[in-house]
C-alpha cells in the first residue's frame, strides 16, 4: 500500500511520518510550512493578550513546546523519502505531487483544510485525517484537548481517525478512542499521552486499510450526536483561565463515580 502524507512541519508531525515509514510504504510527504506574516501594529487587546501569554499563561504555552522537544529528541528529521514543502497544502504543486506518485492512500495531519482539488483526486483507498479530539463531541481548534479541560469535558479527551471531507473535522468516522488518563498527569504529560495515542490509533487504521479495507468503518458523525465545533478565535484569555482552574480538578475527577457515568454516556467507534 503506497502512502502519501500531507502534514505540518512541527516535530509531532515529523514523529508521525517516521512511525508510518517504519511500518508501511511511505512514498512521499508534502509538508505545509506557512509563510511568516510581517509584524503589524497591534491593538491594545492584542498587546494585553500577548503579555498574558508570556506571564500568567506561560506554563500553558510551554506545555506544547515541551511536547515538540520530546519528539525532536526521538525524531530529529523526516524519514528518507520523497518530500516537498509548500506554503499552502492546496497548492497546485501538491496536486501534481500526489498525481505523480499515484498513492493508494493519502493521509492528512496538522494542515490547513484540504480543499476540492485534492479531495477530487482519484485515490484508490481514499483520503483519511487525524483529529486529536473525540468526534463528533469535540471538533475544531486550536487544540481539542485544551478545550476539553477548559469546558470540564475531561472524559472527551481522545482521538479520531476519519474519512476526510471539505468541512472542519466533519468527515465520516473510521474509529474513535478515549486517551487513557489517570488524572495525575501534568499538562505537558497529558498532551504527550494524547499525541502518542493519536499516532498509535492512526497506525492501527493503516493496518486495517492494508489488511481488511472492506470492513473499515464509515460512521456518519450526525448519527452519534451533533457535537460542538470550537474555533481558534475563541481561544482567548477567558478560555485559558478556565483551563488552568479546571486542571486542578483532574485527579479527583478520574477517581470519582461521575467519571464512570460520563464515559457511559458517550459512544466511540471501534475499529
Amino acid at each position: 500500500m503506497k502512502i502519501v502524507l500531507l502534514c505540518g512541519h512541527q516535530y509531532n508531525q515529523v514523529a508521525l511520518a517516521n512511525k508510518i515509514a517504519q511500518q508501511f510504504h511511505l512514498a512521499g510527504i508534502i509538508v505545509e510550512q506557512k509563510e511568516t506574516k510581517r509584524a503589524t501594529a497591534f491593538s491594545l487587546k492584542q498587546i494585553i493578550e500577548k503579555v498574558l501569554n508570556r506571564t500568567v499563561f506561560i506554563n500553558l504555552h510551554r506545555s506544547w513546546f515541551s511536547l515538540l522537544d520530546a519528539y525532536k529528541k526521538g525524531y530529529p528529521a523526516f524519514p528518507e523519502t520523497e518530500k516537498m514543502v509548500v506554503s499552502n497544502i492546496n497548492a497546485e504543486a501538491s496536486v501534481d505531487f500526489i498525481r505523480r506518485l499515484h498513492p493508494d492512500l493519502v493521509m492528512v495531519s496538522g494542515t490547513s483544510i484540504v480543499k476540492k482539488k485534492i479531495l477530487e483526486l482519484s485515490i484508490p483507498k481514499g483520503i483519511i485525517n487525524l483529529h486529536t479530539g473525540l468526534s463528533p463531541y469535540i471538533n475544531g481548534g486550536p487544540n481539542c484537548t485544551n478545550w476539553c479541560i477548559a469546558e470540564k469535558q475531561f472524559h472527551l479527551i481522545g482521538n479520531t481517525i476519519m474519512w476526510i471531507d471539505a468541512g472542519i473535522d466533519s468527515g465520516d468516522i473510521i474509529t474513535t478512542e478515549r486517551t487513557f488518563l489517570d488524572g495525575k498527569e501534568s499538562l505537558p504529560e497529558l498532551h504527550l499521552k494524547v499525541m502518542n495515542h493519536a499516532h498509535t490509533l492512526y497506525l492501527k487504521v493503516l493496518k486495517k486499510l492494508e489488511d481488511d479495507p472492506e470492513h473499515c468503518p464509515k460512521v456518519k458523525q450526525q448519527s452519534i450526536t451533533a457535537g460542538t465545533t470550537y474555533y481558534s478565535r475563541q481561544w482567548n484569555s477567558n478560555a485559558k483561565w478556565r483551563l488552568l482552574k479546571n486542571l486542578k480538578l483532574l485527579p479527583a475527577y478520574f477517581k470519582s463515580a461521575q467519571y464512570t457515568i460520563d464515559i457511559n454516556k458517550i459512544k466511540t467507534v471501534p475499529l
